[in-house]
């Protein structure tokens, strides 16, 4: 019999001063990472990029998407996969919060912003 998964809480994951968590793949097991989201109008990150590829699940609210040069907007139940090295971010364009995962296909997170131009993890 295998060994069952712990359930991580959501309440764990949590920035500190945000209702957005942070899970690290390689901390629980796993090959992939994520961030909830649960943004308020008007915020999102900045432009930014990973060497992987990022997968965006819209599940409540409305995001408008920057992908390199395009510009598109997404609704409950719409995904979006932005592929490696490619400028990218999103705000919350809608009148309620946003709520939606944003998959990072790497088991930990690095991130190149373009304000700094210097590569985070």
């Amino acid at each position: 019999m295998g060994t069952v998964p712990a359930v991580v809480r959501v309440a764990d994951l949590r920035l500190p001063g945000s209702r957005t968590a942070r899970f690290e793949g390689r901390a629980h097991g796993s090959g992939v990472s994520y961030f909830f989201v649960d943004n308020d109008p008007g915020q999102g990150p900045g432009l930014h990029r990973h060497p992987y590829s990022e997968t965006w699940v819209v599940l409540d609210g409305e995001a408008t998407i920057t992908l390199g040069d395009t510009t598109v907007v997404a609704h409950p139940g719409d995904c979006a996969v932005v592929p490696p090295g490619t400028w990218h971010r999103f705000v919350n364009s809608g009148a309620g919060a946003l709520r939606m995962v944003c998959i990072h296909a790497s088991e930990v997170m690095v991130q190149e912003d373009a304000a700094e131009g210097t590569a985070a993890r």
